[in-house]
């Protein structure tokens, strides 16, 4: 050139493809839409794990608590592991003295571990029941190897309802149920054996529960009879017979009872039934 400069060659070109570079990056930019979509699903991950946590929880901790209590399972050398337990009494009760479901009986106890009670049994599939039922149905479900957790309603409430209730729900041979006027929050009843506690939390009730329910040596009367709900016209689980808190009157029978006429049933059959009794399942 007349100046004397040289221009090199394939300059401009080279400054335009570098600029087309530059523009297309920009344009690609940070996939934002992406991130999101990624954050909302592990948020949603988080939220699912964390619901599972909470509502598992109670199981897992009961979990825990009937593998701190299995050394109290009963064997051939230990039959009732009970008898360590502080705090339980004992009585001596016959079994299978039934009366009607008109009547009453004058308890020696209350609530009541043995004794005469409706031909009728409470059902004791692991059931929750949310109001106070009939005691003479429940003693009945205690001759069949159940252990009842009974409690005040108002003393124990919320967190400490659900606590007892994690020992119950879905468990063959336990149920629960309010006892207005109970002289302590709490107290466990299996045929012949009683204990009563002030907290939830306390270690001793799944002891007891490993000890005696359906324990197979002989401290409850009927083994291998059912806990299964019997249904309208017997026992309704869905509507049982409510509780009674007044006093039993003159006409209650007494504990030496024999037995009301036409109420007497067998090994666990309703009265008037000849259907065999059902086993324990095995490891319950």
């Amino acid at each position: 050139m007349a100046n004397g400069t040289t221009r090199k060659k394939g300059t401009p070109a080279k400054a335009m493809k570098a600029a087309r570079g530059r523009s297309v990056v920009a344009k690609k930019g940070t996939p934002w839409g992406t991130i999101a979509g990624v954050v909302l699903v592990v948020a949603l991950l988080a939220s699912v794990i964390t619901y599972y946590m909470v509502k598992s929880a109670p199981q897992r901790d009961q979990k825990s608590r009937d593998e701190a209590a299995a050394s109290y399972a009963p064997s051939a050398s230990n039959p009732d592991p009970s008898k360590k337990i502080p705090g339980v009494i004992t009585a001596n009760y016959a079994g299978s003295v039934h009366i009607l479901p008109t009547e009453r009986v004058a308890y020696d106890h209350s609530p009541p571990f043995g004794g005469p009670h409706d031909g009728y049994w409470a059902a004791c599939n692991g059931i929750v029941y949310p109001k106070a039922v009939r005691t003479e149905n429940m003693v009945h479900s205690l001759e069949h190897g159940t252990v009842w957790i009974a409690y005040n309603p108002q003393q124990i409430t919320g967190d400490q309802v659900a606590l007892l209730s994690a020992r119950v729900k879905g468990k063959p041979y336990t149920m629960m149920s309010p006892y207005p006027g109970l002289d302590k929050p709490i107290s466990l009843q299996s045929w012949g054996h009683q204990l009563k506690l002030d907290k939830a939390d306390d270690p001793r009730i799944d002891e007891f529960i490993a000890a005696l329910r359906t324990n197979p040596n002989g401290v409850y009367p009927e083994i291998g009879a059912s806990c299964d709900a019997l249904g309208p016209g017997q026992f309704d689980p869905s509507n049982p017979p409510p509780f009674d808190p007044s006093k039993p009157g003159p006409d209650a029978k007494p504990m030496t009872y024999k037995g009301s006429t036409g109420a007497q049933g067998d090994a666990g059959t309703a009265p008037g039934s000849s259907g065999m009794p059902s086993s324990p399942p095995a490891g319950q």
